[in-house]
Order: structure tokens, then sequence, then C-alpha cells
């Protein structure tokens, strides 16, 4: 270090940092150049509201999968959410710290499963429970969201914890001095202190599940159309891309790189929306 110099240092470091910024902007304009010209093209409206996805007969409507995977995220979100916020303030508050130190990297170690792994499982578990149990061809939208919902899990609940433990003990402790009990503070105190942490959380994971790809493929069933019913087969516009780029030619090439677009689009939002949240308890401390 000394032979380098903070100088060097310094350079080496802001290179390090523009060459992530790079990429990521590399990645952007590719995409926003494949895609922008053919939903003008194409019109806006008619790719994004049209329910008519054939594109033998030129036609490029993604309203179905959008519809699909907004209501496989929402489902996601419901079974992942709840459970994820719960965990993190259970092992937070209920369970001793030495246990927690433990259990903890080990829920984390959820995300580096492969996600071809819970599809796997998917398939091979929980299609089979659900076509016994409530019928439809157990490749569904209520498949895909369970399995998302799962795959959620170590996103919400470390950065939930994490948003949990920054909340100074003086505020428990006052509360508890006050009279109330363990679950009155934490609902009272503990949860306030924390909301903003755990919101950005949700939105991290709602992130993580418009996203992912392979799992949703294998569980969803893949049929283009608008659900009626948790039990209905859907294609999600990740799916649809996975699906179709790898014969795809022509417009129906850049359809799918304008499906990129939207999805690219949607997933800036969300991670905006976090960082602004996440700002603003930051402020507030």
């Amino acid at each position: 270090m000394k032979l380098i110099g903070e100088k060097g240092v310094k350079r080496i470091l802001m290179l390090t940092a523009f060459s992530a910024i790079s990429a990521l902007l590399l990645i952007a304009l590719f995409i926003l150049n494949e895609g922008l010209p053919f939903i003008f093209k194409y019109g806006v409206k008619d790719f994004l509201f049209s329910s008519d996805w054939n594109p033998h007969l030129g036609k490029y409507g993604i309203y179905p999968m959008i519809v699909a995977s907004l209501w496989v995220t929402f489902g996601a979100l419901v079974i992942g959410a709840p459970l994820g916020v719960a965990g993190a303030f259970f092992l937070t508050e209920y369970v001793p710290k030495s246990i927690m130190r433990i259990i903890k990297p080990t829920i984390e170690l959820l995300a580096a499963i492969p996600s071809v792994v819970y599809g796997f499982i998917g398939v091979m578990v929980l299609a089979p429970l659900i076509r016994n149990n409530f019928g439809g061809p157990g490749l569904s939208l209520l498949a895909a969201s369970i399995i998302l919902g799962i795959m959620i899990l170590p996103t919400v609940i470390s950065i939930s914890i994490d948003s949990i433990m920054a909340v100074p003990q003086s505020y428990r402790e006052g509360s508890l001095a006050l009279g109330a009990t363990t679950w009155q503070t934490i609902h009272m105190v503990t949860v306030k202190a924390s909301k903003s942490g755990i919101i950005a959380s949700i939105i991290l994971g709602m992130g993580r599940a418009i996203g992912e790809t392979m799992a949703v493929i294998m569980v969803a069933g893949n049929s283009v159309n608008i659900p009626h019913s948790p039990l209905d087969s859907v294609r999600t516009l990740t799916a649809n891309i996975a699906l179709e780029m790898s014969y795809a030619t022509g417009l129906h090439r850049q359809a799918l790189f304008a499906t990129g677009v939207v999805l690219f689009i949607g997933i800036i939002i969300l991670n905006s929306i976090a960082s602004v949240v996440l700002r603003k308890r930051a402020v507030k401390k």
C-alpha cells in the first residue's frame, strides 16, 4: 500500500466503482436500444394492454403476462412478507442472542440455493399436493406464489433483523420499565421504530420475486392467459423471455427485449422506492 500511495488506492477504488456503474449503464442502454423502438413502432397501448400473444401471427400483447407477474408477486408477498417479518421479530426479541447468531446465517443460506432446486421441489412435491387436494393442473399461480414466497424469505428476514436490531435498546427498556409486556413493547415501540426498514425489506423481496425466472418456469404452467383462479396456469414476463428467446428472430426478438424493458423499468421503480424509504429512515435517526 505504501508503494501505491493514498492517491493510487483512491484511484483504484474509484475505477472499481465506476466500472460497476458503467456495466449497469451498458446493460440498460443495450436493453433500451433493443426494446424501445419496438414499443414505439408496435404501439404502447397495443403492447401493454393487448391480450394476444402470438408471434407467428405478428401479435405481441403482453397484458396477460403483466397480470400474471403481478398476481404471482402479490401471492409471494402475502406468503413471504408476514412469515419473514414475524420470523425476524421472533429471532430478535425472543430467541437468545447466541442461538440467533447461528439461525440467522442459516436462513441467509437459503438465498444461496439455486432457484432450479426450488423449482424441482415445487414440481415434485408442491404441484402434486395442489393437484390432489384442490384440483387443477398443479402447476399454477398458487404453486409459483408459494415457491417465490419461500425464496424471498432470506431477503425479508435478513434486512428486517438488521432494522430491528438498529432500534436503540433504551427504547425497549423504557417501555418495559413503564409496565408494558414484551409483546406490547414490540407492537407499540419496536415495530414503529423499525417500520421503514421492514417496508424496504418487503419492497426488495418484491423485486426478487418479480425478477425470478427458472423456478417460475418450472411451477407456473406457462399458459398465456389471464388467471381467474389461483389454480390456473400462468406465464410471467420473465418466463416468457427465457422460454422464447432461444428461437426468436426479427420482431419476435425485439418484442422480448421490449418485455425486458418493462421489467427493467418496474424493478428500477421498486428499488428507487426502497432507497427513498431507507434514506428517510436514516434522516430520522
